[in-house]
């Protein structure tokens, strides 16, 4: 019931001091059940208190390995020291000033390295926004007016945000969707590559998404094709070889706007500076969020100069995007991401888990997939030997995790795979001790 930040930062393993959810925990779940809609839900209904690393402290004094932080958000790990002295220092100047009418210089040179970092050596600009949602909203916004067209296609199994428009282009109806309609008109969702369930190659999964978009959009009607190059929601499926570059020369020949939505899987995550790069294509337009700042909300659109430039002055912006707050923050996640470290430790983490997955699946094939790449990998829980689907088979296991100390965040479309998204300063010890809380679970649920 004593912990701190500096016991936290020393910390071996988690510590468990009550039950899951301790009692203050409970307290304030009921005072959360009575004054917050029901709509946002509570995955594990423990109250975080402090954080530092890989570890949440809740109210109650447990300290729980955290290997979601936040949906990827966390990723350089909670409580970076140069994250807060560069936001603190920001909050010293200026917090606000909105950026469309007096304009100050770190927005522009976040644009500007963007633009460097991102894949591909043409002509860049970028605009920022709060959340991932916009992002999208905005690359929708910026492919229409410089194509002229309006229909917009996303890919089945993915995810792209809450609002209206995002809403229409999820896969899930369920629970994100129900009840909200009507939504955007003219969107379209196309088959993905998804290998473990379709046995396609890259080029045989692009010409069925291909073909759907031909028969039943038209190219000739389509402004943009949005793509997850790893999908987060839907179970980090990733394509197979070749299916992206494919859908990048469909893209080109036929002038729609190809965008990568990276929200999860970019800058860092996979090893990589983008996910984009893992699989050889060059998209139109690149979406950032989560990890950008650590935090702080922003996300960036950042395109091929002559589509950003379509829209007319005035056109996009918005009160507090790109605020210098939140900026300072990513410019000090950048300054982080600008060595070979926290690649490293992104593949590292990566081989980790994967090669103790597959030692685990050996005796449990309940365990049909395991995929990913860098500090993003997955399991999908199957009807043994099968690709078929066991439908919210994740719960129990993140469940039994939280009790155990273990902070797990499901996926999938039938909510049957567990991600890890854990903070790049993870040890493989605790990679280590988290893969025995999940092979116990597995031993009791199956």
């Amino acid at each position: 019931m004593t912990d701190t930040l500096t016991t936290a930062s020393t910390a071996t393993g988690p510590a468990l001091v009550t039950e899951v959810p301790g009692p203050k925990s409970r307290a304030l779940h009921s005072r959360k059940t009575a004054a917050v809609p029901r709509g946002i839900g509570s995955a594990l209904p423990i109250y975080i208190d402090h954080a530092e690393g890989p570890w949440l402290i809740d109210v109650d004094g447990n300290r729980f390995l955290d290997l979601g932080c936040g949906a990827g958000v966390n990723m350089i790990g909670h409580h970076q020291q140069s994250i807060i002295d560069a936001a603190t220092a920001q909050l010293n100047r200026v917090t606000h000033t909105l950026f469309g009418i007096t304009p100050y210089e770190g927005y522009v040179h976040l644009a500007e390295r963007l633009a460097e970092k991102t894949p591909g050596s043409h002509a860049k600009k970028t605009m920022f926004v709060n959340s991932g949602s916009e992002a999208v909203e905005n690359a929708v916004k910026v492919a229409r007016a410089y194509t002229g067209r309006g229909a917009v296609a996303s890919l089945d199994h993915g995810f792209h945000g809450r609002t209206n428009l995002t809403l229409a282009m999820n896969h899930r109806a369920v629970p994100y969707a129900t009840g909200f309609g009507p939504f955007a008109p003219d969107i379209h969702r196309a088959p993905n590559s998804y290998p473990f369930r379709d046995g396609l190659t890259g080029r045989q999964a692009a010409d069925r998404t291909i073909t759907y978009l031909e028969e039943r959009v038209g190219a000739a009607d389509l402004a943009a094709l949005v793509v997850e190059p790893i999908q987060g929601e839907g179970g980090f499926i990733v394509p197979a070889d070749g299916y992206l570059p494919a859908l990048q020369e469909w893209t080109n020949r036929n002038g729609v706007v190809l965008v990568a939505d990276e929200i999860q899987c970019g800058l860092g995550r996979t090893g990589t500076w983008f996910a984009s790069e893992l699989f050889g294509f060059v998209p139109d337009v690149v979406l950032t969020a989560k990890q950008i700042a650590a935090g702080l909300p922003l996300a960036g659109v950042t395109g091929r100069a002559e589509i950003m430039d379509a829209a007319a002055p005035g056109g996009l912006g918005g009160t507090f995007g790109g605020n210098p707050v939140s900026i300072a923050a990513a410019h000090a996640v950048l300054d982080l991401l600008e060595g070979e470290e926290q690649f490293a430790a992104a593949r590292r983490i990566g081989s980790t888990l994967t090669s103790g997955l597959r030692r685990i699946a050996a005796h449990h094939p309940v365990i049909g997939d395991i995929r990913g790449h860098g500090a993003m990998i997955a399991f999908e829980l199957t009807r043994a030997g099968t690709t078929e689907p066991l439908p919210g088979s994740a719960a129990s296991i993140s469940e039994h995790a939280a009790r155990r100390g273990v902070v797990l965040i499901t996926a999938g479309s039938n909510g049957n795979v567990i991600r890890f998204l854990p903070t790049l300063d993870v040890t493989d010890d605790l990679l280590e001790y988290a893969l025995t809380v999940i092979e116990d679970a597995l031993n009791r649920h199956e």
